[in-house]
């Protein structure tokens, strides 16, 4: 991982939860139920050992793609689809998410619900967290279909659209003139 690639504080672990997956190598770290709990475990998001079943996978693979689609709309700039936001707030519903405040005045969205369901749960707090704070849509997955690496935007602008401008940007813009070339040839 690039640290220029790395998300500020617990909006990495999101980064990180959507990256279990390499599309363009086709690995997948979260391939069984005690892989996901190992990943859980390993991010302190669940306490090990856990309990996890094929569900619990199933659930979890459903709510990586979710926030996949929705950090692709920050990249593309165009709508999430729907499912994605059902399947987050179907999410944040069985994570039994609820507001806790600090002795200090603070505040935090907070799982009440255990297991994997909890984790998933913690995960979209995270993320309401960084919508708060700004930091959400310069989180993004790259626009290459073959990639969809999750990364951080770190450019002044905000306009970060491939995880790696020397590998997927290139690639794009090889493309791009090879079927320009296409075009222009008699």
């Amino acid at each position: 991982m690039s640290k220029l690639q790395a998300a500020p504080g617990e909006l990495e672990q999101v980064r990180a939860f959507v990256n279990t997956i390499d599309i363009e190598e086709g690995s997948e770290e979260l391939a069984t139920p005690e892989a996901l709990g190992a990943w859980l475990g390993e991010h302190g998001l669940i306490e090990t050992p856990a309990k996890v079943s094929q569900a619990d996978l199933t659930r979890a693979r459903e709510v990586r793609e979710a926030l996949r689609a929705v950090l692709l709309s920050h990249t593309t700039r165009s709508p999430a689809p729907a499912s994605a936001y059902s399947a987050l707030e179907t999410t944040a519903r069985r994570g039994r998410i609820s507001l806790k405040f600090a002795d200090d005045g603070g505040s935090a969205l907070e799982p009440e619900a255990p297991g994997v369901d909890g984790s998933l749960g913690r995960l979209l707090a995270i993320v309401h967290s960084a919508r708060a704070d700004g930091t959400w849509p310069r989180l993004k997955a790259c626009r290459d279909h073959g990639c969809e690496w999750a990364f951080y935007d770190h450019t002044k602008n905000r306009s970060g659209t491939w995880c790696n401008m020397a590998v997927c940007g290139n690639r794009a813009k090889a493309r791009s003139y090879r079927a320009r070339r296409e075009q222009a040839a008699p």
